[in-house]
């Protein structure tokens, strides 16, 4: 998941309207070190057989998942297709795949917060296959995902939620701007049976924005 050397073009606009600007649907596309092509584009109704594939062999392959295997196996096509389409119905929700010439390798998520109160709050999430990782496949990806926060209308806060030893991860948000605003203590039991710490991270899209701390 760390950056690697790469370059990119923007592909021809095929576009969609969302409500309040106009998206490229198929984002950019970036030519990798190892001669492959990633687009990066958002997610279609028909990706969700790959998609739900994706994730099931993800959580194989990675402990730093909510998700176990198990889990994962009782997913069903027709849910995939729903969550999908949550995300092409709200505006201010993203949801990116990672296509490497046709094989999906990643995918990128931004959820809006239910509450009224919250609805400037978006939670990111991001998974990478483990034979994709050290390309820069998640730096790009994100890199797409601020380009889409940074004129939204609605999202000014962005905050996720990692494994303590998930070094990698926590060094890549770091040099996206995310900072470290909480621990949970052992929350998480991983495989190994050992209780692991998830830490809090969070960043204002535009630090202009970001208000001024109180204490008490």
């Amino acid at each position: 998941m760390l950056p690697r050397r790469g370059s990119f073009r923007h592909l021809p606009p095929k576009r969609r309207i969302t409500g309040f600007l106009i998206i490229n649907q198929y984002r950019m596309r970036y030519l990798l070190a190892n001669g492959q092509y990633l687009r990066i584009r958002d997610a279609r109704i028909e990706d969700a057989g790959p998609l739900l594939d994706m994730f099931r062999q993800a959580v194989q392959e990675s402990d730093f998942l909510m998700t176990t295997p198990s889990e994962a196996l009782h997913l069903t096509l027709e849910q995939e297709r729903e969550f999908i389409a949550a995300y092409q119905q709200n505006p201010n929700q993203l949801f990116l795949v990672g296509d490497i010439e046709g094989t999906l390798a990643g995918t990128l998520s931004v959820t809006q917060a239910k509450s009224k109160k919250q609805l400037h709050v978006g939670e990111f999430g991001i998974v990478v296959l483990r034979k994709y990782w050290n390309m820069g496949i998640a730096r790009r990806m994100m890199h797409v995902m601020f380009q889409w926060l940074e004129p939204h209308p609605v999202l000014r806060y962005v905050h996720l939620s990692v494994m303590a030893n998930n070094d990698k991860a926590i060094h890549l948000y770091r040099n996206f701007g995310f900072q470290e605003e909480g621990r949970k203590t052992g929350v998480v039991r991983q495989s190994d049976h050992e209780f692991q710490d998830v830490i809090l991270m969070g960043k204002w899209v535009s630090a202009r924005e970001k208000p001024a701390s109180k204490t008490l």
